[in-house]
């Protein structure tokens, strides 16, 4: 071998090793796969941020920002490499913009990722959540319209559209709902809660929504979020406020950083889980033994939903900052929030201050399955606990007066079953705020538990419309639908009717239905329609009667008007003697039905025909 050639061969091995080389320490450079939350806004009361940062050993990386108003405090790194949490404080004169995350190591820029402030829309911060005037319409979006069939299968999803199984995913999505607003609207329905549509990219019964695995993007099944968006700014047009129903006790055990958390204890009971002991009193108990109390709030909700602990800074702040996106995101009028009582509930109570704090007139109800009032009244904001908790959640889902409703139209005087249900009102700090209603998607539906009797569910439906309260209707009730728990949860969520294509039957149109769903489904709309114009339902103060021979008798009253209320099972033809109701009657002398539309000119007796209900618009 000649001088040349080894020079030459020297030269190639030289070459390879460098390449060798390069390609090692490009292999071993960080890098950057997320950040979370993507963008925010500029003009909140809260000047903190905190980004959670993700990537191949992001944390030997040192981050800088130069951008006006915009400081770094903080790059904290954790037990896991590959996260890095950056705390941001914006100065109150921030202008909206994009700015360069620069991260760096040994004085190198290694990567670098763009981060926008966006303007918060005008009077953001003071929107009016769901109310009183309000009638809110409850949708679980994969069984109410197939809008889009071409996301009904996404080739990234795990499972895939099955609608001959009650338990897996028909298609529904955000475009369906958003092709039937007028249907919504033309109803009564003023706001629409939508069971989770969150990414659930588990391997089978998804459909539900509630096992998160990403708590930024829209399950692609759905749609997208600016499909999300689209949907809301529709409804808004058509006056119907948007809630979002949220979960921050748990996530899905498909969720993305479940194959490389944070830190140890960013789930609770990791890897070797316990199932929550469901003691939901051990919370609220004044007694209670911190080990009982643990293993409720520590435990799984089932083996596919993961615990989060809401106990670590950094995955509290993870779930208040994100719902605080959603609302700015989508323009959300308010938050449905599952579980309510089994996630730490010092967080939850500085979750809802925050939120209340930046949107004083929002609205959030929390789900506490409990038919006990003392125990559902103890999670409300106003409430002086024994054992000094503070809450500052303003509405919750009123389950002692949903079971109320079930049993007083089966039992032998069951109507005194909503008198002494609403005579414990007292031990709420605002009752007029509770959501009430007859059903959820939890629940079995409302005109199978009462027999399918028709009577029955308007009298219920009259209630439900007059008392005190945010009224709740979930989908389908309009026309009848019907499920039994016993026959699983599916059973409770079946397909609307005319959602599909190809369906025999359109509950939107009125084809294939029944003469009793199309009365029932025109009673509603009449009904629900009526209380949307009045202040006194809305607003009104309350006085009831104790239900004496199968009549509930009460008044809504304001100083401008008074509506009185006649709940009426009897199964014969009746007439009402009304001197027990002088002190509401006073001054009274004539009334206008509501639903008949007949006049009423003796106000001494009344006479009310078989299982027939009144509202009386008093003259």
């Amino acid at each position: 071998m000649n001088i040349k050639q080894l020079t030459i061969k020297t030269v190639a091995l030289f070459a390879i090793v460098l390449l060798t080389v390069i390609s090692i320490q490009a292999a071993n450079k960080p890098t950057l796969n997320r950040v979370e939350p993507p963008f925010w806004w500029t003009g909140f009361k809260n000047p903190s941020l905190q980004l959670m940062v993700y990537g191949e050993r992001i944390s030997e990386t040192k981050p800088e920002i130069k951008y006006e108003g915009v400081e770094l405090v903080t790059s904290s790194a954790v037990e896991n490499p590959n996260y890095l949490f950056l705390d941001l404080r914006l100065s109150p004169n921030v202008k909206p913009g994009k700015f360069e995350i620069t991260f760096k190591q040994n004085g190198k820029t290694i990567v670098t990722t763009t981060y926008e402030l966006k303007a918060r829309e005008k009077n953001s911060s003071q929107r009016v959540g769901f109310n009183t005037t309000d009638v809110m319409y409850l949708i679980m979006p994969d069984r109410f319209v197939n809008g889009d069939p071409s996301n009904d299968s996404m080739p990234e999803s795990l499972e895939k559209a099955n609608r001959a199984n009650p338990d897996g995913r028909h298609g529904g999505d955000l475009k369906g709902i958003q092709d039937h607003l007028d249907y919504i609207k033309d109803n009564g329905y003023t706001a629409i809660w939508v069971n989770p549509v969150l990414e659930n990219n588990m391997p089978d019964i998804s459909y539900h929504g509630y096992s998160t695995t990403d708590f930024y993007k829209v399950d692609s099944r759905f749609g997208t979020n600016a499909d999300y968006q689209t949907l809301s700014a529709e409804a808004k047009k058509k006056g119907i406020k948007m809630v979002m129903d949220m979960i921050f006790n748990h996530c899905g055990s498909s969720h993305w950083w479940m194959k490389d958390m944070p830190m140890k204890d960013w789930i609770n009971e990791y890897p070797a889980y316990k199932i929550t002991n469901h003691k939901k009193a051990t919370v609220q108990d004044p007694y209670g033994s911190e080990i009982d109390s643990k293993e409720f709030t520590d435990g799984w909700f089932v083996p596919t939903m993961p615990d989060l602990n809401q106990r670590n800074p950094y995955m509290a702040n993870y779930l208040i900052q994100n719902s605080i996106w959603w609302i700015e995101h989508v323009g959300l009028d308010g938050i449905r929030m599952d579980t309510y009582p089994y996630p730490d509930k010092q967080m939850m109570s500085d979750w809802t201050k925050k939120v209340m704090d930046e949107y004083p007139n929002f609205n959030i109800v929390g789900e506490e399955w409990n038919t006990n009032p003392a125990a559902v009244a103890f999670w409300q904001k106003g409430k002086t606990n024994p054992n000094g908790y503070t809450s500052y959640l303003p509405s919750l889902m009123d389950f002692p007066t949903q079971n109320a409703i079930v049993q007083s139209m089966n039992e032998n005087d069951g109507l005194n079953r909503l008198y002494e249900t609403l005579a414990l009102d007292y031990l709420y700090p605002k009752a007029d705020n509770l959501v009430t209603f007859a059903e959820n998607h939890d629940t079995e539906r409302f005109f199978s538990a009462i027999g399918e009797n028709i009577p029955k569910y308007k009298t219920a439906m009259t209630f439900l419309m007059t008392t005190r309260g945010i009224p709740q209707v979930y989908y389908g009730s309009e026309i009848l639908m019907t499920g039994f728990k016993r026959d699983g949860d599916g059973a409770l969520r079946k397909d609307f009717p005319g959602g599909w294509q190809g369906d025999q039957i359109n509950g939107f149109k009125g084809v294939g239905l029944t003469a009793a769903q199309l009365d029932v489904q025109q009673f509603m709309k009449k009904l629900v329609n009526w209380r949307k114009g009045k202040d006194v339902i809305h607003n009104g103060l309350l006085k009831h009667y104790y239900p004496t021979n199968n009549f509930y008798v009460y008044f809504r009253y304001s100083e401008k008007e008074t509506v009185m209320v006649i709940l009426n099972l009897n199964s014969e033809e009746k007439t009402l003697n009304t001197s027990r109701f002088a002190e509401s009657l006073k001054g009274f002398t004539s009334a206008k039905e509501v639903m008949s539309g007949n006049a009423v000119n003796d106000l001494n007796n009344i006479v009310l025909p078989a299982k027939t209900s009144m509202i009386l618009e008093l003259k």
